[in-house]
């Protein structure tokens, strides 16, 4: 087949390619090691403008495979735009002091500790101009003078960090995502937290969020239990009291996506709300033969998404889910089909041009994938003659069901490698989980809130409220009953980015190319998973304080501590696919607390942990080791070894040792992100 015969052939599909190059450029920023200048970003610019004007002096085929290098530039440079200008303080070293600061969020650390995040903080001893924007710190002490309410100024002691690097590398950077949301330091504080000043005020933001606590508080006073937990969380966004057990159930059964507030919610929603006020109209003749109604319903559906965007926290998933409504109910305002992918396009370019570091989240990346594969499915569902035959006859009761079936599979496929990237583990009984939950959710929970929140303004929610929280109990029970079958959960081992990258792209190549060229997307896709099987993790895992060390060996990975730094070793042992806990990783191996000696291949590691060691103690072992960690050692010592010591930790973060074909390689944090903007 001629390169033009091809080109006419996908003509149709070319504008949801843009999304497509965009994240190439966003994603090729975000793997660099280095922060672009702003002459770099100048150069790039220039290149993509010369590419512009240079696709319009060649034809159609040749001008569009120009624009490929003019998008993957814009996308860059959104990136490092966005990354400049969200551009705050931060801590640059450990404080222990007085803070106070206005409430601006409330939620629970993954201790299941009250967490408060500040706005507007002042600290002491510190300038204004090097004070973080926003600070977030854990509760570990009561609370006197008042109950913690959005836009109360409180008083509290604090023990406040710098945001923690990546605690291995080539792992999360939880840096770079609180650079993004301004988030220049977290911390705890054990001391009671005093009231400066009572909520007053405080901007239409701050009202919203005291509105969404008050109903939450409403919700769960109708609805006992975790029910009602469960339901103050898919209304208000506000998860403080749901119990971590049942959290858990909700992972290990796949069924955590129903409470986060995302497409799902948003969708059945604004999808009720359409539906409910169209066929009402279409009851009133005068008013079905004069109006629009279709128009009417999207508009006022479109309002009801809005008021659910603000109610619930208008968190990042949240606007992602709207925006997508929002595109899908336009179309059907100026009469073109709704579900499409071009409209999925269109969201998916609105999201990466406003927010560009969505790509890199798991959130982004599962909800794409299930809406691309969903809409592709069931577009190529449209032209098969047995899908056309169950529209009529019998059997047209058959294609609803078989309607859920294929969507809870397709979109489970679809995001399980994702999921198994981000969260180390794949359900294997999250397809039975969804197809006796999502039903109950989209047609007897969401149209139950929707009713609860009409009449509520009449003070007569109570039925719905009831019928909700059944609802509700049921999706918990099956939620209980399939996490604790047997081999629920499957643990998956870590994999580099690049294995996600070209797994996803070559999905995407299946779901967009039109003919059967599209199943050689298969091929880069089997070699990204072959890569995934091939992964090795490090012998040797270093924190960036020195304190744990992590040594893999033939039973899993054994720590030198049971306890300290408990995110890196729950870290350290998701992403060795190891379901113990660090308690029990401790008892794999029997070390002296201060002072080891290892062999790793055929090097040997010594590991010293006391800070008043003499030099010459240090030179003895630095002389009888190939490896030295030494994280409390500051003085230079003449030997041979290779000495990790205390300068080095707070430098580069975070160390891995592997030992590969005789040779051991040492790697840090810090070579692996290289010096961005969010860990300068």
């Amino acid at each position: 087949m001629a390169i033009d015969e091809v080109f006419f052939e996908q003509r149709s599909r070319l504008f949801m390619w843009i999304p497509v190059w965009l994240a190439v450029g966003i994603g090729g920023y975000f793997s660099l090691r280095f922060e672009p200048t702003v002459g770099q970003n100048i150069a790039i610019a220039l290149f993509a403008v010369i590419c512009l004007f240079s696709a319009l002096k060649w034809q159609s085929m040749w001008r569009a495979l120009i624009w490929i290098p003019v998008l993957i530039s814009l996308g860059f440079l959104v990136a490092s735009y966005r990354s400049h200008w969200v551009s705050a303080p931060k801590l640059g070293w450990h404080f222990y002091g007085a803070v106070e600061g206005t409430i601006a969020h409330l939620d629970r650390s993954t201790s299941d500790k009250p967490r408060i995040t500040l706005t507007a903080p002042r600290l002491e001893r510190i300038p204004l101009a090097r004070t973080p924007q926003r600070l977030r710190i854990s509760l570990h002490s009561p609370i006197l003078g008042t109950e913690l309410r959005p836009g109360a100024r409180i008083q509290l002691t604090a023990s406040l960090s710098p945001p923690a690097g990546p605690v291995e590398p080539g792992g999360f950077d939880f840096q770079r995502k609180a650079w993004f949301q301004r988030l220049g330091g977290v911390g705890y504080s054990r001391v009671p937290v005093m009231l400066a000043h009572p909520p007053k005020g405080g901007g239409f933001i701050l009202y919203l969020f005291a509105l969404r606590m008050k109903v939450a508080d409403s919700i769960r006073s109708a609805i006992q239990g975790q029910p009602g937990a469960f339901a103050a969380a898919i209304v208000t966004g506000d998860r403080s009291v749901i119990d971590p057990k049942m959290m858990q159930n909700l992972r290990r059964s796949n069924l955590a996506h129903l409470l986060a507030i995302s497409g799902l919610h948003m969708g059945l929603l604004t999808g009720f709300i359409f539906a409910l006020i169209r066929y009402s109209l279409a009851l009133v003749p005068p008013i079905a033969l004069r109006l629009p109604t279709k128009k009417i319903a999207a508009v006022l559906a479109l309002m009801a998404g809005l008021a659910y965007l603000l109610v619930s926290g208008a968190n990042v998933a949240t606007q992602r889910a709207y925006v997508m409504v929002l595109v899908m109910l336009i179309a059907v305002l100026v009469d073109q089909p709704a579900i499409t992918l071009r409209a999925v396009a269109v969201a998916a370019i609105l999201i990466l041009l406003s927010r560009p570091e969505s790509l890199i989240e798991p959130g982004f990346q599962m909800s794409f994938a299930a809406t691309t594969a969903l809409v592709a499915t069931f577009e190529a569902l449209r032209r098969a003659p047995f899908w056309a035959r169950l529209q009529s006859g019998r059997v047209r009761i058959l294609r609803p069901v078989l309607a859920l079936v294929m969507s809870s599979a397709v979109a489970g496929a679809a995001t399980a490698p994702i999921s198994a990237f981000h969260f180390n583990q794949i359900t294997h009984y999250g397809l039975l989980a969804n197809l006796a939950s999502v039903p109950v959710m989209g047609l007897i929970v969401m149209p139950a809130a929707v009713i609860a929140g009409v009449l509520s303004l009449f003070g007569a929610a109570t039925p719905a409220f009831l019928v909700m929280g059944g609802g509700i109990q049921w999706i918990l029970s099956v939620a209980t009953a399939v996490a604790g079958m047997k081999g629920a959960l499957t643990q998956i081992p870590a994999t580099a980015s690049a294995t996600l990258a070209l797994l996803c792209l070559s999905m995407i190549f299946v779901a967009l190319w039109k003919g059967r060229l599209r199943l050689l997307g298969l091929l880069p896709a089997a070699f990204a998973f072959l890569l995934w099987t091939q992964s090795e993790r490090p012998d040797i895992l270093i924190t960036d304080n020195g304190r744990l060390v992590g040594v893999r060996q033939g039973g899993g990975r054994a720590l030198n501590r049971a306890k300290g730094n408990g995110f890196a070793a729950r870290a350290w042992l998701e992403n060795d696919a190891d379901a113990v806990d660090q308690s029990q990783a401790a008892l794999r191996r029997k070390f002296n607390a201060d002072d080891w000696l290892l062999m790793i291949g055929s090097s040997k590691i010594s590991y010293l942990w006391p800070k008043s060691t003499p030099i010459s103690v240090l030179e003895q072992k630095c002389a009888n080791t190939d490896v030295l960690i030494a994280p409390n050692n500051t003085a230079k010592l003449s030997g041979d070894c290779r000495i990790i010591s205390k300068i080095m930790l707070q430098d580069q973060g975070a160390i891995s040792l592997s030992s590969r074909k005789g040779r051991l390689k040492i790697q840090s944090a810090r070579q692996w992100t290289g010096e961005r903007l969010w860990n300068q």
